[in-house]
């Protein structure tokens, strides 16, 4: 079940500057979907159109099966923006509180959910604290409990591990797998494409607000077609010798030799040789394409 539909989705700004150029996507129910791109690309500018935010200048898009500019389509909807702002002299406590009654969530509600999501976003022991003395990092966790306050099916997080360090981004990473394993349906807007990377089922990428590549993550992250060895001890001649001898590119750096194959037979042929020279092998692993290789890629090509 698709739960966000856009059908040649456009938004044109003063007439002439293309902000978003017939987008068409789908997403499923219970799914993480990332929507990349160099910046300028369009991401923000879909979500606010999603959201009502901004009108489109032509196409459609639905939410939950609701034309988007319903309201009753944003009923179920939890938004994170890139750039929120709370009121800096209420606390994190009050924050969520105002939050839920302007989304019209029960007082009764509220109060059951504000402790549980404070805890969620390890805010709990800084629930007292002025917003003005929160880095961006806390800021960034409360603005996630915020999105979250109604109970959203659907949640909108644009950039939602920008300024959070390490450990921030695991918890978040976390809180996420979470709402995933509940059902809830995740879209993000990233440039982080390692912490994209860890979380997406599907991916789509945006340039000049047209979308060039989407599918599901392991269409985006591919084996290049070579190995990495890494040998006890000093680099040794015999790898060399034998790629030599069947062709095979071969590279020493950084401690590890990279062969350019993926035939198996070969492969299993150089172990031979070097556990039959005693040569000691501490790691042999595939190495691929990772997402930031691919997005570089596919936005240089385009």
């Amino acid at each position: 079940m698709n739960v966000i539909e856009a059908k040649d989705l456009t938004k044109h700004y003063s007439g002439k500057v293309k902000a978003l150029d017939k987008f068409s996507i789908e997403v499923e129910k219970g799914k993480v979907f990332s929507l990349l791109g160099p910046n300028g690309a369009g991401k923000t500018t879909f979500i606010k159109l999603m959201l009502s935010i901004v009108k489109p200048t032509s196409g459609a898009a639905t939410i939950l099966g609701s034309n988007i500019n319903d309201p009753l389509s944003r009923k179920k909807i939890g938004y994170l923006s890139e750039n929120h702002v709370f009121p800096d002299y209420l606390n994190a406590e009050q924050i969520l509180f105002y939050y839920g009654m302007m989304a019209n969530v029960a007082k009764s509600d509220i109060k059951k959910r504000i402790p549980v999501l404070l805890s969620k976003v390890k805010l709990s022991d800084k629930k007292n604290i002025k917003i003005k003395k929160f880095s961006k990092g806390m800021l960034q966790r409360l603005g996630t409990a915020q999105a979250l306050i109604n109970d959203p099916e659907i949640i909108f997080l644009d950039e939602p591990t920008d300024g959070i360090d390490p450990i921030g981004r695991i918890e978040i990473r976390e809180i996420l797998n979470e709402l995933r394993n509940e059902g809830k349906t995740i879209f993000i807007n990233s440039h982080l494409l390692s912490e994209v990377e860890r979380i997406s089922d599907e991916i789509a990428i945006l340039k000049d607000g047209k979308l060039i590549k989407r599918g599901k993550l392991e269409n985006f992250i591919n084996d290049t077609g070579s190995y990495r060895i890494k040998l006890v001890g000093s680099k040794n001649d015999l790898i060399e010798e034998y790629a030599r001898s069947k062709n095979i590119e071969v590279n020493f750096e950084k401690g590890y030799y990279k062969l350019g194959s993926n035939d198996l037979t070969q492969l299993n042929k150089l172990i031979d040789e070097l556990r039959s020279n005693e040569i000691m092998i501490s790691e042999i692993s595939p190495i691929k394409e990772t997402l930031e290789d691919y997005f570089i890629k596919i936005i240089g090509e385009n």
